[in-house]
């Protein structure tokens, strides 16, 4: 492993200059007006290591809206104020659906099939929301806890992206009053909805993203400053609802093609991590059929393969 890691950069660049190659790239998420507009030559991935090395290539540095790889950091703060009792509103099994549907949420009685679809990050949402007085409060302790777990006070919301993902989140909105009417939020689902966008908006760099990964990696702990964010248990259950849960209905090709837990976000991002080993973010603008970066999942198990990192 050591002989790998010494030729990791090197390993990075040349991924990143095979992929720059390559025609077909998927396409923008065409949703959200900000997200269509970026152009799907871009191209990034950072490692980041449980000794606080980080290596780097492409546009690694240049920040981009996150979307639902922000679910993962949502999800330890929730369990961290919740607990176990969260599970008995969310579920925690692969939907085998469409991030946004709401099939499986009518035939479950409003509870949702694990924390990653929409559905289930609305009800995260609304659990953060128990001890805040409004949604502006709970955002700022989203944002407060990404820039402590990164290390990086300069990580915010993109305001144009959170007033796009309202007013084009017509599907959100019907999943949040579904809930509701379930008893299943039990605040406005406009400032669920509020919180939501929100957290979606956050733009990272695929370095800040990786760094801000690492707990993961670390058995719950940030090597940066060597203090606890969650218990070495539940860092573990955590990569296992990335790797069952954070592709979508494209969880079992991803786990089966890279063979790590990861979360991608329609932004183009996919945070994956390796056990104690790394945090990797990797960031190519382009989807797939399933909503997942085209480039960035083929950058993965490239890096996977080479490395030996599959957890399998």
């Amino acid at each position: 492993m050591d002989d790998r890691i010494n030729t990791l950069q090197e390993t990075l660049e040349e991924i990143t200059l095979t992929l720059r190659a390559r025609k077909d790239r998927g396409k923008p998420a065409d949703y959200i007006p900000p997200l269509a507009h970026v152009s799907p030559d871009h191209f990034g991935i950072a490692v980041a290591l449980t000794d606080n090395r980080t290596f780097m290539a492409g546009e690694a540095d240049l920040p981009f809206s996150i979307q639902s790889i922000s679910k993962v950091f949502t999800l330890t703060l929730a369990l961290g104020m919740h607990g176990d009792a969260l599970w008995r509103r969310v579920g925690r099994e692969p939907s085998g659906d469409a991030f946004n549907s709401i099939v499986l949420l009518e035939q479950e009685k409003g509870i949702p099939r694990n924390p990653f679809i929409n559905p289930g990050a609305l009800v995260v949402a609304d659990a953060l929301l128990a001890r805040a007085r409004a949604p502006r409060e709970t955002i700022g302790e989203i944002l407060r806890f990404l820039r402590f777990i990164a290390d990086d006070d300069t990580i915010s919301a993109d305001p144009a992206v959170a007033r796009a993902e309202k007013a084009t989140g017509f599907r959100n909105a019907a999943l949040a009053n579904y809930l509701h009417s379930w008893g299943n939020l039990r605040n406005d689902p406009d400032h669920v909805l509020g919180v939501y966008f929100h957290h979606c908006a956050v733009t990272m760099s695929c370095l800040q993203l990786a760094r801000a990964g690492l707990y993961l990696a670390n058995g719950g702990r940030n090597p940066a400053t060597g203090r606890s964010v969650v218990s070495p248990e539940r860092a573990r259950r955590i990569n296992a609802l990335m790797m069952t849960c954070g592709h979508y209905d494209g969880s079992g090709d991803f786990a089966y093609r890279v063979g790590l837990p990861g979360k991608s976000g329609v932004g183009g991002g996919i945070l994956a991590v390796v056990p104690g080993v790394a945090s990797i973010a990797v960031w190519s603008p382009g989807l797939n059929a399933n909503g997942n970066s085209h480039l960035g999942a083929e950058a993965l198990e490239m890096l996977s393969h080479r490395m030996g990192w599959s957890v399998f």
